[in-house]
């Protein structure tokens, strides 16, 4: 049956009972409460689910009973959802009250949007920026625009290459075209895949400053830089460029590639991450053989991504 409401929450959990709290009722505090929440458990052995249902029992719960990944939980979610949209929420987040409201508005109001991101703020330091968009350059790196600088600088609304799938709202339709969150990739570089897929499909990512969501971080692999999350991201890394890139492309960028490999090898190398990178290039240069090639666009359509990753580069560097 078709959802009452137009938006579905969607919080994937893992032991986050420490921040459930904080982020179930920072939404029932929302102004435009048209939404339902769904929560989907990844194995969780600290008791949260039951938590969650003794004191939110409105939220929907699906409970799986390992650890599936944030891709296999999201997706799940959406295909559950019956709602015009999808909103992803960390379950380390406490949003603002007129989040929801902001990014429902901001995307309905975009006919070519898939989606719509928040401005997450640290929430150790909300005066600084904890992702304001994210972007993708020539050098193969993915990266959240503005991270660690002062909140002001990034007050205006404008086009990214992908939203942050921590908090952000997407048209649900668009995943009927262009498929969900690639489970290949268990976690990280996601957001970054499908908002490269939406966009080479011909729909946008905004990111929206109104919307303002405070956001503990790495609540789940436990720190910024660790093994799990160096060695996935490198292998990701590999994936994100052989299924969204035709060989000329990745010709193209090949050396561009080579030299970014080369300086995030020397600085997780310094940080004794440097094996951990190196064995998640080659498990993705290993598993990207099997993997289907980039479909067939416009030349203009390369070319504007060719720019966007371009514009990374000096992004970045801002």
């Amino acid at each position: 049956m078709k959802s009452m409401k137009s938006i579905t929450i969607v919080i994937p959990n893992y032991n986050g009972m420490q921040y459930l709290k904080g982020c179930l009722d920072s939404l029932a505090a929302q102004t435009d409460q048209d939404f339902e929440i769904l929560m989907i458990d990844n194995g969780s052995t600290d008791g949260s689910v039951a938590w969650v249902r003794a004191h939110y029992p409105k939220v929907r719960i699906r409970a799986y009973r390992q650890n599936t990944g944030f891709c296999k939980a999201v997706n799940a979610g959406i295909r559950l959802s019956r709602s015009e949209y999808v909103l992803l929420l960390n379950n380390d987040v406490v949003c603002d009250p007129e989040m929801v409201g902001y990014l429902h508005r901001g995307i309905a109001s975009r006919p070519d949007a898939f989606s719509c991101c928040a401005k997450l703020l640290q929430m150790s330091d909300p005066s600084r920026i904890d992702d304001a968009g994210d972007f993708y350059n020539m050098l193969g790196w993915a990266f959240a625009r503005g991270k660690g600088k002062p909140s002001s600088r990034y007050d205006r609304p404008g086009k990214v290459f992908a939203c942050c799938a921590a908090a952000a709202i997407y048209a649900r339709s668009v995943f009927d075209e262009i498929g969900l969150f690639d489970e290949r990739h268990f976690a990280y570089l996601e957001d970054i895949d499908v908002g490269y897929r939406a966009m080479r499909a011909g729909y946008e990512n905004w990111y929206l400053p109104q919307a303002v969501v405070y956001h503990a971080g790495s609540a789940t692999s436990g720190s910024r830089h660790n093994a799990f999350k160096v060695r996935l991201a490198a292998r990701n890394s590999i994936f994100l460029v052989r299924k969204n890139m035709r060989p000329a492309q990745i010709v193209l960028n090949l050396p561009f590639f080579a030299a970014g490999c080369l300086i995030k090898w020397a600085y997780f190398q310094r940080k004794g991450l440097g094996g951990a990178y190196a064995g998640g290039l080659r498990e993705g240069l290993r598993l990207a053989r099997r993997m289907e090639e980039a479909p067939v666009r416009s030349l203009g359509t390369d070319l504007k991504l060719q720019l966007w990753m371009l514009l990374g580069v000096f992004v970045q560097m801002a």
